[in-house]
């Protein structure tokens, strides 16, 4: 199977600081999170709110989803974690 991306859903973790959205390999779930320092890097303004951080994801969704699928043909956890070192 292939990963995709067919539920929109995202939601910020304030403890860990990062954004968590899912992914899935036909029938099973992969859990991404996009840390804070990684999501900075795909905007120039980022705005350190809540809001902030999901409208920064939304708006760098296609790119993080494609570091997502690179991450996730390296190592396939059901859990993965997108550090500022994976997006460039």
């Amino acid at each position: 199977m292939s990963l995709t991306f067919p539920n929109p859903s995202r939601s910020y973790d304030d403890a860990l600081d990062r954004i968590r959205f899912i992914g899935h390999d036909g029938m099973f779930q992969i859990a991404f999170f996009v840390e804070i320092d990684a999501l900075a890097k795909t905007t120039k303004n980022l705005v350190r709110t809540e809001a902030g951080y999901l409208e920064a994801f939304d708006a760098a969704r296609s790119a993080i989803e494609r570091v997502a699928l690179k991450a996730y043909s390296r190592d396939r956890n059901s859990m993965i974690v997108l550090r500022a070192a994976d997006m460039h």
